[in-house]
Protein backbone atom coordinates (compact mmCIF):
# COMPACT_ATOMS: atom_id res chain seq x y z
CA UNK A 1 0.00 0.00 0.00
CA UNK A 2 2.32 2.99 1.09
CA UNK A 3 5.56 2.92 0.37
CA UNK A 4 7.80 4.30 3.22
CA UNK A 5 10.39 6.59 1.84
CA UNK A 6 13.92 5.16 3.02
CA UNK A 7 16.29 8.34 2.86
CA UNK A 8 19.81 7.85 3.98
CA UNK A 9 19.88 11.70 3.72
CA UNK A 10 20.26 13.58 7.43
CA UNK A 11 22.97 15.36 9.21
CA UNK A 12 25.58 13.91 10.44
CA UNK A 13 26.56 13.30 14.31
CA UNK A 14 29.56 15.70 14.18
CA UNK A 15 27.39 18.73 13.15
CA UNK A 16 24.30 17.39 15.23
CA UNK A 17 26.86 17.55 18.03
CA UNK A 18 28.50 21.11 17.31
CA UNK A 19 24.59 22.50 16.94
CA UNK A 20 24.29 21.41 20.70
CA UNK A 21 27.11 22.75 21.46
CA UNK A 22 26.59 26.52 20.00
CA UNK A 23 22.99 26.53 21.93
CA UNK A 24 24.21 25.87 24.99
CA UNK A 25 26.72 28.34 24.62
CA UNK A 26 24.20 31.24 23.56
CA UNK A 27 21.96 29.97 26.56
CA UNK A 28 24.99 30.73 28.84
CA UNK A 29 25.97 33.78 27.43
CA UNK A 30 21.86 35.20 28.07
CA UNK A 31 21.83 33.50 31.74
CA UNK A 32 25.22 35.34 32.05
CA UNK A 33 23.73 38.73 31.22
CA UNK A 34 20.56 38.41 32.69
CA UNK A 35 22.28 37.62 36.18
CA UNK A 36 24.67 40.44 35.79
CA UNK A 37 22.12 43.17 34.94
CA UNK A 38 20.06 42.09 37.88
CA UNK A 39 22.98 42.23 40.90
CA UNK A 40 24.12 45.27 39.08
CA UNK A 41 20.34 46.52 39.85
CA UNK A 42 20.45 46.17 43.33
CA UNK A 43 23.54 46.98 44.55
CA UNK A 44 22.77 50.71 43.11
CA UNK A 45 19.70 50.48 44.22
CA UNK A 46 21.15 49.88 48.21
CA UNK A 47 22.64 53.72 48.25
CA UNK A 48 21.88 54.96 51.18
CA UNK A 49 20.66 52.70 54.18
CA UNK A 50 20.38 54.88 57.38
CA UNK A 51 19.55 53.36 60.52
CA UNK A 52 19.09 54.86 63.90
CA UNK A 53 21.77 53.57 66.28
CA UNK A 54 21.38 55.37 70.02
CA UNK A 55 19.18 57.99 71.36
CA UNK A 56 20.46 59.92 74.26
CA UNK A 57 18.40 62.43 76.14
CA UNK A 58 20.59 65.11 77.27
CA UNK A 59 20.55 66.19 81.10
CA UNK A 60 19.34 69.31 80.90
CA UNK A 61 16.04 68.60 79.29
CA UNK A 62 17.28 70.54 76.14
CA UNK A 63 19.68 68.37 74.18
CA UNK A 64 19.22 64.99 72.35
CA UNK A 65 22.15 63.25 71.05
CA UNK A 66 21.19 60.93 67.80
CA UNK A 67 23.51 58.20 66.56
CA UNK A 68 22.94 57.50 62.61
CA UNK A 69 24.18 54.71 61.08
CA UNK A 70 24.63 53.77 56.84
CA UNK A 71 24.52 50.12 56.11
CA UNK A 72 24.08 51.38 52.75
CA UNK A 73 27.33 51.30 49.86
CA UNK A 74 27.24 55.14 49.09
CA UNK A 75 27.64 58.14 51.58
CA UNK A 76 24.80 60.58 52.59
CA UNK A 77 24.66 63.82 53.22
CA UNK A 78 21.64 64.99 55.91
CA UNK A 79 20.34 68.08 54.60
CA UNK A 80 17.05 68.83 57.12
CA UNK A 81 16.53 67.47 60.70
CA UNK A 82 12.38 67.29 61.65
CA UNK A 83 10.89 66.59 65.18
CA UNK A 84 8.06 66.53 67.27
CA UNK A 85 4.72 65.05 68.89
CA UNK A 86 3.68 63.15 66.02
CA UNK A 87 3.64 62.52 63.08
CA UNK A 88 1.50 65.17 61.35
CA UNK A 89 3.17 67.96 63.29
CA UNK A 90 7.02 67.46 62.37
CA UNK A 91 8.56 71.08 62.49
CA UNK A 92 11.69 71.54 61.02
CA UNK A 93 14.83 72.03 63.54
CA UNK A 94 16.94 75.25 62.58
CA UNK A 95 19.90 74.53 61.26
CA UNK A 96 22.27 75.84 63.76
CA UNK A 97 20.56 74.16 66.49
CA UNK A 98 21.80 70.77 64.94
CA UNK A 99 25.47 69.93 65.24
CA UNK A 100 27.02 69.21 62.79
CA UNK A 101 25.60 71.16 61.11
CA UNK A 102 23.14 69.95 57.84
CA UNK A 103 23.85 70.43 54.55
CA UNK A 104 27.70 70.57 55.40
CA UNK A 105 30.23 68.59 54.47
CA UNK A 106 30.83 67.33 58.32
CA UNK A 107 26.61 66.69 58.12
CA UNK A 108 27.76 63.59 55.51
CA UNK A 109 26.84 59.88 56.74
CA UNK A 110 29.77 57.59 55.06
CA UNK A 111 28.89 54.32 54.17
CA UNK A 112 29.37 51.56 56.67
CA UNK A 113 29.97 54.20 59.42
CA UNK A 114 28.24 56.14 61.76
CA UNK A 115 27.78 60.23 62.26
CA UNK A 116 26.67 61.72 65.55
CA UNK A 117 23.90 64.26 65.91
CA UNK A 118 23.45 66.81 68.46
CA UNK A 119 20.08 68.96 69.00
CA UNK A 120 19.48 71.61 70.87
CA UNK A 121 15.78 71.95 71.19
CA UNK A 122 14.82 75.45 71.69
CA UNK A 123 12.31 74.46 74.89
CA UNK A 124 12.70 71.94 77.43
CA UNK A 125 11.81 68.44 76.36
CA UNK A 126 9.00 66.55 78.37
CA UNK A 127 9.97 63.79 80.10
CA UNK A 128 8.22 60.43 79.29
CA UNK A 129 6.92 61.72 76.21
CA UNK A 130 7.36 59.99 72.73
CA UNK A 131 8.77 62.54 70.40
CA UNK A 132 9.42 61.52 66.36
CA UNK A 133 12.33 62.30 64.30
CA UNK A 134 12.90 62.51 60.29
CA UNK A 135 16.28 62.91 58.81
CA UNK A 136 16.47 64.11 55.13
CA UNK A 137 19.15 63.14 52.90
CA UNK A 138 20.57 64.58 49.82
CA UNK A 139 19.04 61.10 48.16
CA UNK A 140 15.79 59.87 48.53
CA UNK A 141 16.49 58.10 51.11
CA UNK A 142 15.20 59.35 54.67
CA UNK A 143 15.11 58.04 58.79
CA UNK A 144 11.91 58.15 60.67
CA UNK A 145 11.90 57.02 64.02
CA UNK A 146 10.33 57.59 67.22
CA UNK A 147 11.56 57.79 71.00
CA UNK A 148 10.31 58.22 74.21
CA UNK A 149 11.60 60.27 76.56
CA UNK A 150 13.09 59.44 79.86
Amino acid sequence: MFKIAHSKKGISPILATLLLIVITVAAVIVTYAWVLTFTTTQTQQAGVLLTKENVSWGPTNTTITVVIRNTGTSNGKITAVYMGTSLTNLASINSSDVSPTPGSASATVNAESSTTFTITYSTQWASNTRYYFKFATDTPATLEFSEKSP
